[in-house]
C-alpha cells in the first residue's frame, strides 16, 4: 500500500533531516520532488498544487526555520497537511436513524461493490453488534445475486432476493421485510454498469427515493487511480453519496485514489479494503494512514487488531512460558494460529514503524501454512517434548503434513532458535526477580542506581 509513494517521499525528507537550516531553496528543491512524488502517485493535479502550496507556506514561516530541528517540523507540516487532504477525522457510519439503518451501495461494475457490501455487514456485526440483511438488487450482472447469496452463507447474514425483477421494487421489498423481521441494519447491493450511462443513475436515483437510505455509499476501485476519482464526481453530481469506500487498497502502490477523492468532491473515505477475505475492511482513519504514507506504521491499528484476536489470559500465559523457558511446540502452533487471524504478514509488517524497508513481496505466506502443516503433524506429547521427535517420528510427521523430512527439521530448527532466544529473557528477567520463577504479572524493576532528578 502507497510503496511508490513512500520511498519517494522518505528520500526527500530524508534529505530534509539532514538540513541543519532550512532556506527557501532548499525547501523549494524538496517540495519540487514532493511535487513529482504525487503527480507519479497518480494524485489530482489540483490536489498536488493546493498540497505543495499549503506545505510551503507553512515551512517559511518563522516558527520552522528558526527550529533547532527544522527538518522534523518539515516531516510534521507534511503529515499534517496529508491529514487535512484526506478528510481530517475519521468518518462514522450513521447507526441513530430508526431501525432498520440503511445503507445503499452504488459503484461501477468490478469496483468490488458486491464484496464490500458483504464485508461492511460482518464488519456492522462484528464492531457494531448489528443484525444487518443484505438485498440483493443487482438483477443486470451475471450470477451477482449468486454471489451475494454465497458471501452471505459465508458469513452467516441472510439475503433478500426476488431472483430478476424490478430493482426499486426489490429494494423496496427488502427494507419492508428488513422491518418486518426484527433487522435494525439493512444493505442494499445495487445495479452497476461497465460505465456510467443515463439509464444506471435514472434507477439509482430511483432507488435512493424509494427508501431514502441513511447512507450511500460509493465503492471505487483504488487501483485505478484517479479515474476513481472522476467516476466519483460523476456519481456525486447525480447522487449525493455520504461515504466511499476504497476496495482493493492492498494492491495500490502508488495513493492517487485516496489521496484525491475527499479534496475533489468533499465526501469522506469511511472503509477501506485491505484484502479478499470478508473480514479484511477497516475504517479509515486519515491521521494513521498518513503516518503509513511517510514511513512510520501504524501501531495503533496493530493493536486493535491483536486485541480482536488475542485472548488476555492466554497471553499472561503466555508470557510467564516466555520469561521461565517452558515455551513448547504446543504454545508456537496456537501462536501462528493467532497471527494468522489478524491478516497476511504483508499487511502485518506493513503497519510496524521501519519495516516498511523489508522486502514484502519476496515473502512467501506459504511457508506459514507449511509450518503449521507440520506442527499440526505431531501428536500433542511431540509437541511438549520435541526430544522425543526420533527419524521414525520425523517421517510420520513428514508424510503426514504433504512436506519432506527435511522441513521438519527446519521447523525445529526455528523453535529452537526461538526457544533460545526466549530463554536469553527469562534468565534476565529471573535475575532480576531473586532468582526466583517469574509470574504473569512481572514488570521490570526501576533502576535504584538512577540519580533522582533535582527538583
Amino acid at each position: 500500500m502507497f510503496s511508490q509513494l513512500t520511498d519517494s517521499l522518505e528520500n526527500t525528507l530524508k534529505n530534509l533531516r539532514g538540513q541543519g537550516k532550512l532556506t527557501e531553496e532548499n525547501v523549494a528543491e524538496s517540495l519540487r520532488e514532493v511535487r513529482r512524488a504525487f503527480l507519479e502517485a497518480d494524485v489530482n493535479f489540483n490536489v498536488t498544487r493546493d498540497f505543495v502550496k499549503a506545505v510551503k507556506e507553512k515551512a517559511l514561516g518563522s516558527e520552522v526555520l528558526t527550529s533547532v530541528t527544522p527538518g522534523q517540523q518539515i516531516v510534521k507540516i507534511i503529515h499534517d497537511e496529508l491529514v487535512e487532504v484526506m478528510g481530517g477525522e475519521t468518518k462514522e457510519i450513521n447507526l441513530n436513524a430508526p431501525a432498520p439503518v440503511g445503507i445503499m451501495m452504488v459503484g461501477l461494475q468490478g469496483s468490488g461493490k458486491t464484496t464490500f457490501a458483504g464485508k461492511i455487514s460482518l464488519w456492522m456485526r462484528t464492531k457494531k453488534k448489528r443484525k444487518p440483511l443484505l438485498v440483493a438488487a443487482d438483477v443486470y450482472r451475471p450470477a451477482a445475486i449468486k454471489q451475494l447469496q454465497v458471501l452471505g452463507k459465508s458469513i452467516g447474514i441472510p439475503v433478500y432476493d426476488e431472483g430478476q425483477g424490478n430493482p426499486v421494487e426489490i429494494i423496496k421489498h427488502g427494507y419492508q421485510y428488513a422491518k418486518d423481521n426484527g433487522f435494525d441494519l439493512v444493505i442494499y447491493d445495487t445495479a452497476g454498469r461497465l460505465q456510467i450511462d443515463e439509464e444506471l443513475m435514472q434507477e439509482l436515483e430511483q432507488a435512493q427515493e424509494a427508501v431514502h437510505p441513511d447512507e450511500v455509499l460509493f465503492v471505487a476501485d483504488a487501483m485505478i487511480g484517479q479515474e476513481a476519482v472522476n467516476v466519483a464526481e460523476t456519481f456525486w453530481q447525480r447522487l449525493k453519496f455520504t461515504g466511499v469506500c476504497l476496495s482493493k487498497m492492498d494492491g495500490d502502490t502508488r495513493g492517487g485514489a485516496a489521496l484525491s477523492i475527499k479534496k475533489m468532491t468533499g465526501v469522506p473515505i469511511c472503509f477501506i479494503g485491505v484484502g479478499e477475505k470478508l473480514n479484511e475492511i477497516d475504517l479509515f482513519h486519515p491521521d494513521r494512514m498518513a503516518s503509513r504514507i511517510l514511513g512510520m506504521g501504524d501501531v495503533v491499528s496493530l493493536v486493535e487488531k491483536a486485541q480482536q484476536v488475542i485472548d488476555e489470559k492466554d497471553a499472561k500465559d503466555l508470557k510467564k512460558k516466555i520469561l521461565n523457558n517452558t515455551f513448547d511446540l504446543n504454545d508456537f502452533l496456537n501462536q501462528l494460529r493467532t497471527i494468522k487471524k489478524l491478516g497476511s504478514i504483508k499487511s502485518i509488517i506493513s503497519l510496524i514503524p521501519g519495516l516498511n524497508k523489508l522486502p514484502i513481496d519476496q515473502i512467501d505466506e506459504k511457508e506459514l501454512v507449511y509450518v503449521e502443516a507440520v506442527l499440526s503433524s505431531m501428536t500433542p506429547k511431540e509437541r511438549k517434548n520435541p526430544s522425543i521427535l526420533n527419524g521414525s517420528r520425523k517421517d510420520r510427521v513428514a508424510k503426514g503434513s504433504g512436506t519432506e523430512i527435511g522441513r521438519v527439521n527446519a521447523v525445529l530448527k526455528q523453535y529452537e532458535t526461538m526457544k533460545e532466544m526466549f530463554k536469553k529473557v527469562g534468565d534476565f528477567a529471573k535475575k532480576q526477580n531473586g532468582g526466583n520463577p517469574v509470574g504473569s504479572n512481572y514488570t521490570p524493576p526501576k533502576d535504584k542506581n538512577k540519580k533522582k532528578k533535582k527538583k
